[in-house]
């Protein structure tokens, strides 16, 4: 357990260490291409969220090529400041084409902040699509190339009965009264129900 917590823990020192790096550098970079104050500040702030982003999305979803051009957009900003205070580039002696970078920086971040946040992982379905309504049973007068039912004993009685139900239930909903519920209507068992279908 120990061991475990140890390991964590200097994952996640690395993972400050690393992240305030970056941010130095950023804001360095920022602050030398003329953004100066609060705004210095906040282009590191927005590079590591659309980064974040990014990331999330990939690893919640499929991995799409969008997705990962935002990814690759906001590394390649992180690691380009980074590289860029190595000394490759006078801090002092900015190059246009930088100030134009940091300047259109917001616009590309919140194009790409708001196609992350509005784009939903798309979702797999393995099966089939069903509805929920109940297969309808088979009318009667349907049920004529159906095999016969084995033959069971009817009384009469019952079969008059049956009758006066099946009646009541066309008069009723306009349509034949199907086995089913005719053996919900009389509670009799499924073979007994099939014999007194056959004989309506």
């Amino acid at each position: 357990m120990r061991a475990h917590l140890a390991r964590v823990d200097a994952v996640l020192v690395q993972a400050v260490i690393a992240a305030a790096l970056s941010f130095a550098h950023l804001h360095d970079i920022a602050s030398a291409a003329g953004q100066d104050g609060w705004k210095a500040w906040a282009y590191p702030v927005s590079v590591d969220l659309l980064l974040v982003a990014a990331w999330r999305r990939l690893r919640s979803g499929e991995a799409k090529a969008a997705r990962w051009c935002w990814f690759v957009i906001a590394l390649t900003a992180s690691l380009g400041a980074n590289v860029a205070t190595a000394g490759l580039l006078d801090i002092d002696q900015v190059p246009a084409w930088l100030r134009i970078l940091v300047a259109g920086w917001p616009a590309v971040a919140f194009l790409g902040g708001t196609l992350l946040a509005h784009s939903t992982p798309p979702t797999t379905d393995d099966h089939p699509e069903t509805t929920d309504e109940p297969e309808q049973p088979q009318p009667i007068e349907d049920q004529e190339d159906a095999p016969a039912p084995p033959a069971v004993p009817v009384p009469a009685a019952l079969v008059e009965h049956a009758r006066k139900v099946a009646t009541e239930h066309h008069n009723r909903t306009g349509t034949a009264i199907d086995t089913p519920t005719l053996r919900a209507r009389l509670g009799v068992p499924l073979p007994l129900a099939d014999a007194i279908a056959a004989q309506l």
